[in-house]
């Protein structure tokens, strides 16, 4: 008996999402039983490379992502070893349905969407290609150098750190602003002890001896997570913002644990100079964070004080900032502990990345099921993310930050 093609054999390819040209596909019968009832799509490669950031461990999608994708009918590469050194083994994604990538390279070639975590190095932006969709965190506004690179490249590159949601803020980016927060109060209590450069203070004290100051900038997420944890040990903390209505919010939570003052130039330095360890978390979404710490306040803080800045990654909020990694995370300017890494969740890569994953999934899904152009078009809060496109900046803030002209996302979605 003559084999028997199946009827998609007998069909001429069609258009896809966003025009491309895709040959039909049938699929088996597990693909059948996970995609029924729902209306035949078809399927996006999306790909997983393996980070390559100093001390970067966090994977873009887990185990849990990856089904969820697959069940929709779409086709996941992930780079062999990618989650490794988090407990993420390669089984784990291949029982989650993905295939693997023996390489970067492979990974980069097979995806139609790279769904990373830290922005792409320079070895990987020579992989990207013109039309590919790249969704990851970028923090374009203060590295126009990136920025160029994306814009030659072509490819089409949704930022994490931008997209908006329903009730304001900046959803994706909050999970990691919750671990920095954090994270920057474990940081900065360890460079205060006297063998990590730090004046040997405990932050919670003893009975007897007062608890270190601790000045937060910021009362937004990584604030608020930071006071959290530096009240939790003890620390005697004040709370810096503009925003008068965040600040009574923390003080009707937090009452007379925590002092509140309202932002100005002398209030930052007063809380500067008398702190033992300050907290740089203000934001600015899409642009260059504000230098509210100037050099020559630096200058007359206490010897032994520490700075941690979470806001490195957009630029830092002291003048005396720039970029540090996990390899060597500190550095001393007039006696003042530094500690600038730009990429500080990565510390803590496995918790990292499932709170990345809980917030980015529902996103990847649109941008997969729809193409990049219907998901954006048809949602104004995931448009908001789209940085770059076919050469083109989309962002406001960073264009305005570089000088660069910008093109609105709509003028390029048709």
């Amino acid at each position: 008996m003559p084999d028997v093609l199946p009827a998609s054999a007998c069909l001429p390819p069609r258009q896809g999402r966003d025009g491309a040209l895709l040959t039909w596909l049938m699929p088996g019968p597990s693909h059948l039983s996970q995609n029924a009832g729902r209306p035949a799509e078809l399927p996006m490669r999306i790909a997983v490379p393996q980070e390559i950031k100093n001390h970067e461990y966090r994977v873009g999608l887990t185990p849990a992502a990856v089904h969820e994708l697959v069940a929709h009918g779409h086709e996941v590469w992930v780079q062999a070893g990618a989650g490794a050194a988090i407990g993420l083994d390669d089984a784990q994604y291949l029982a989650a349905g993905a295939r693997l990538a023996a390489d970067a390279a492979e990974a980069f070639a097979r995806g139609d969407m790279i769904v990373k975590v830290k922005e792409p190095q320079p070895q990987e932006i020579a992989m990207l290609r013109e039309g590919q969709l790249l969704y990851t965190y970028l923090h374009l506004a203060p590295d126009p150098v990136l920025t160029a690179a994306l814009v030659k490249s072509g490819a089409v590159c949704v930022a994490y750190e931008t997209v908006t949601g329903p009730a304001g803020g900046l959803p994706l980016l909050a999970p990691m602003s919750e671990v920095a927060g954090r994270m920057a109060v474990q940081a900065g209590a360890a460079h205060l002890e006297k063998s990590q450069g730090g004046m040997g203070i405990l932050l919670g004290g003893v009975p007897g001896v007062a608890p270190a100051q601790v000045a937060i900038l910021g009362a937004g997420v990584v604030g608020t997570n930071a006071l959290q944890m530096a009240i939790g040990l003890g620390a005697r903390v004040t709370v810096i913002d503009r925003n008068v209505d965040r600040l009574r919010q923390l003080d009707l939570v937090f009452g007379n644990r925590i002092t509140t003052l309202f932002s100005t130039a002398r209030a930052v330095e007063a809380v500067v100079l008398a702190a033992d360890l300050v907290i740089g978390g203000v934001l600015i979404p899409g642009a260059s964070a504000p230098r509210l710490v100037t050099r020559e306040m630096v200058s007359r803080m206490k010897r032994g004080a520490v700075v941690v800045d979470v806001a490195i990654d957009q630029g830092g909020c002291f003048e005396t900032s720039h970029a540090t990694t996990h390899a060597e995370p500190t550095y001393v300017v007039d006696g003042v502990v530094h500690y600038c890494v730009a990429n500080m969740p990565g510390a803590v890569a496995r918790t990292s990345t499932f709170a990345l994953g809980n917030a980015t999934l529902g996103h990847a899904l649109a941008l997969a099921d729809k193409g990049w152009r219907s998901a954006l078009r048809d949602d104004p809060h995931l448009r908001a993310g789209l940085n770059v496109a076919l050469g083109q900046v989309t962002c406001e803030p960073v264009a305005q930050q570089q000088g660069l002209a910008c093109t609105p996302a709509l003028q390029l979605l048709g």
